[in-house]
C-alpha cells in the first residue's frame, strides 16, 4: 500500500513540474511585463518625505502560480523574496520559486524513499533537493552583486569626466548608463528613465539602492545626496568617493587572498570524513553497513553529521567576521 501511495505522489509531483514548466510564461512574455513594470509609477504622485523602500518595489514578473504568494502573503515576505529574485535578475517570481522548492523537497524524499528507506535520510535528502532553487537566487544574487562592486568605479569616473566637460547631472547619468559595465549600466539607465518620469533624484537613487544593496554604492548614493542638500563640487565628491570605494575594493581583495587557507581548511575538514567514508566502502564494500543498518547507527550518522555541520558554520563566521 505504502509502495502504491509512494508511486502515485511521485507521478503527481512529476506531472505538476511537467505542467509548471509548459505552462511558464515565455520569454517575451516576461521582457514585455518587465518592461511595463519599469515604467510604472506611483498613483497619485510620489511624496518624497515619507517615501520608504518598502512601498518603492514593483513587481517585476508574473506567473501562473501568482495566488499561491496572495494565499500566504500574511504568513511570508513574499515582497522581499521577490526582491531577491530582483537582485538576482532572474525571470521567475516568488510563488513560482516555492512550487520549485516544493517540488524538488518532494522528490528529493520520495527517491530516499526508495533507495536508502532512512527517516533521517529522506529528511535530509528533501532539505537538500528543497534547498537547490534557494541556492540558486543566492548565487546569482551574490554575482551580481559582486560584478555591480567591480563596475561601479568605472562608472562613477565616467560621471565625473561627464560633469566636467559641462553636463548636467541628469545628463552625466545617462552617460554614465550607457557606458559602464553591466549590470551597472542597466541600473543607471533605470534612475535615468525614473527621472525623465518626473521621480526626483534622491528618491531614484533610494530606489538603486534598495534594489542593489552594495556597501560601495551607498557611499555614491550618500556622497551625492548629501552633496545636493548642502552643495559644493560634486566633482570633487565623486572622485574622493571613488576612491574610497577603490581602496575599500582592494583591502577587502587583501582580505580575501589572506583568508584563502582558512576557506581551504574550512572546505577539507567538512568534506575529509564524507569522502574518506565514500573511498573506504569503495575499497571495501559493506564496511558500513553495520553502521547503515543499525537503528543506534543512525543515531551516530546524523550526530556526525550536526557536528560537521556545526563545525563548517563556526571556520565560516571566524572567516568571514572581518568586514570592512
Amino acid at each position: 500500500m505504502i509502495l502504491i501511495a509512494s508511486s502515485f505522489f511521485a507521478v503527481l509531483l512529476i506531472t505538476f513540474a511537467a505542467v509548471t514548466f509548459a505552462t511558464a510564461p515565455s520569454r517575451v512574455d516576461k521582457a514585455l511585463q518587465t518592461r511595463l513594470d519599469s515604467i510604472a509609477v506611483v498613483k497619485g504622485g510620489v511624496s518624497t518625505a515619507a517615501l520608504q523602500a518598502s512601498e518603492l518595489l514593483r513587481k517585476t514578473a508574473s506567473s501562473r502560480f501568482d495566488w499561491i504568494g496572495q494565499s500566504i502573503s500574511k504568513y511570508i515576505s513574499m515582497q522581499t523574496l521577490q526582491k531577491w529574485i530582483s537582485q538576482a535578475a532572474l525571470n521567475t517570481t516568488a510563488s513560482a520559486l516555492l512550487v520549485q522548492t516544493t517540488t524538488a523537497a518532494g522528490i528529493g524524499f520520495l527517491a530516499t524513499f526508495f533507495f536508502f528507506p532512512v527517516f533521517a535520510a529522506e529528511l535530509s535528502a528533501a532539505a537538500f533537493c528543497g534547498a537547490l532553487p534557494w541556492a540558486r537566487i543566492a548565487f546569482a544574487r551574490y554575482r551580481r552583486l559582486r560584478a555591480f562592486d567591480k563596475a561601479l568605479p568605472h562608472a562613477i569616473d565616467m560621471m565625473a569626466r561627464s560633469l566636467r566637460a559641462g553636463h548636467s547631472t541628469a545628463a552625466a547619468i545617462e552617460i554614465m548608463a550607457q557606458g559602464a559595465p553591466e549590470p551597472a549600466g542597466s541600473e543607471f539607465a533605470e534612475v535615468f528613465r525614473q527621472q525623465n518620469f518626473g521621480l526626483p533624484l534622491r528618491d531614484a537613487l533610494m530606489q538603486l539602492l534598495d534594489r542593489v544593496p552594495s556597501q560601495d554604492l551607498r557611499v555614491l548614493v550618500t556622497a551625492i545626496v548629501v552633496q545636493r542638500e548642502t552643495g559644493g563640487n560634486l566633482v570633487e565628491v565623486l572622485d574622493r568617493s571613488v576612491h574610497v570605494i577603490r581602496e575599500r575594493q582592494r583591502i577587502q581583495g587583501e582580505i580575501r587572498v589572506q583568508t584563502a587557507q582558512g576557506r581551504l581548511t574550512g572546505w577539507i575538514l567538512t568534506l575529509l570524513p564524507v569522502v574518506v567514508m565514500l573511498l573506504i566502502n569503495v575499497m571495501d564494500p559493506g564496511y558500513s553497513k553495520p553502521l547503515l543498518d543499525d537503528p543506534f547507527g543512525h543515531k551516530l550518522l546524523m550526530l556526525c553529521a550536526g557536528l560537521i555541520l556545526l563545525g563548517a558554520f563556526f571556520i565560516n563566521r571566524i572567516i568571514n567576521s572581518i568586514d570592512v
